[in-house]
């Protein structure tokens, strides 16, 4: 097994970017985000031109090399192999996941690829599809996701219960209620504004780290 593919066995705790605008405190935010806990970062932005995401993907690629850590592209796969990536992540609307990995291998950059679900039917074809891991949500509701209903705590139960491969809870999740998400059976987590919102990121993520490592949390503990 790749070092990467390890390092995605391993993770438990995913931060998702919501840029509306490429800062000039970007790197900084990364590098607080990494170094309080955050094993995986992924770009995701709705707002900025290629030519920034592009930047904000290099600065991503350093910043992810010198913390040993990996860093993801939300949706673009061009974008994903542009910066070198380690990893895309992909919507249901999106390509096909053997269609991203095909494209990806040609072009002599293999990623891990992931997948958002909102259902176990989703999830469990996600997995059959071939996904490296997938995301479930949104959770709880959340304004990065409008017109998306929650699917609550019960997904997740039923996903631990039957997927094989990694997945991450997703929405809509912050210090308030990720111990309710970890014990309904997930171990990893991602959040979006729970990071990268506050003043103060590295003492957002150090926290949500701290809630993962809680031994209250018996089913991560045991995991």
């Amino acid at each position: 097994m790749s070092l990467k593919k390890t390092a995605l066995q391993n993770f438990n705790l995913y931060a998702v970017t919501d840029l509306e605008t490429l800062g000039e405190d970007f790197a900084e935010s990364v590098l607080a985000a990494y170094q309080g806990g955050v094993d995986i970062i992924q770009l995701r932005s709705k707002q900025l031109s290629d030519r920034e995401l592009i930047e904000a993907g290099q600065v991503l690629r350093i910043c992810a090399d010198r913390l040993g850590k990996l860093f993801f592209v939300n949706d673009r796969l061009d974008i994903a192999l542009a910066v070198m990536a380690d990893g895309l992540h992909l919507g249901q609307e999106d390509m096909p996941l053997a269609i991203a990995r095909r494209i990806a291998e040609r072009a002599g950059h293999p990623l891990l690829l992931g997948k958002s679900t909102h259902s176990l039917e989703q999830a469990l074809a996600a997995e059959r599809e071939g996904a490296d891991y997938i995301g479930v949500g949104p959770v709880f509701s959340t304004p990065t996701k409008p017109g998306r209903p929650a699917v609550g705590l019960d997904l997740v139960r039923r996903v631990s219960q039957a997927v094989k491969i990694p997945f991450v809870a997703i929405g809509g999740i912050d210090q308030s209620n990720a111990g309710e998400v970890l014990q309904a059976g997930a171990s990893r987590i991602a959040c979006v504004r729970a990071i990268f919102n506050g003043k103060d990121v590295y003492n957002a993520a150090k926290q949500l780290r701290e809630k993962l490592r809680d031994p209250k949390n018996s089913y991560v503990s045991s995991r």
